[in-house]
């Protein structure tokens, strides 16, 4: 009966360990607001943000628009942050542009 006590909990911790994996993995404006933030964004190893040239969002309320925007984020990471361009299907950059089209 023990046993079947203990297995019962380590496969509700896996569970939840999946649903809480699964939701990481969602885009969300939330994650791209955080991202916009994060001075290691791309792996960058300094104290730069996108947030810093572009404080709440300013700047790029209608980037939205561009078809290149995922490029131009990269562009961002790489040139302003000196991190490493993201894939352009991650989460992360899914969350950025999601992030982006917040600010309309």
């Amino acid at each position: 009966m023990m046993k079947s006590a203990k297995a019962a909990m380590l496969a509700a911790a896996m569970i939840a360990m999946g649903a809480s994996a699964h939701a990481a993995q969602t885009p969300s404006v939330a994650l791209g607001e955080k991202l916009f933030n994060d001075p290691k964004l791309g792996g960058a190893t300094g104290t730069k943000t996108c947030a810093s040239c572009h404080p709440d969002g300013a700047g790029v309320e209608f980037s939205y628009k561009k078809p290149n925007l995922p490029q131009i984020i990269n562009m961002c990471i790489a040139r302003g942050l000196n991190g490493t361009p993201l894939p352009l299907d991650s989460v992360e950059m899914k969350s950025l542009i999601l992030y982006h089209q917040s600010l309309k």
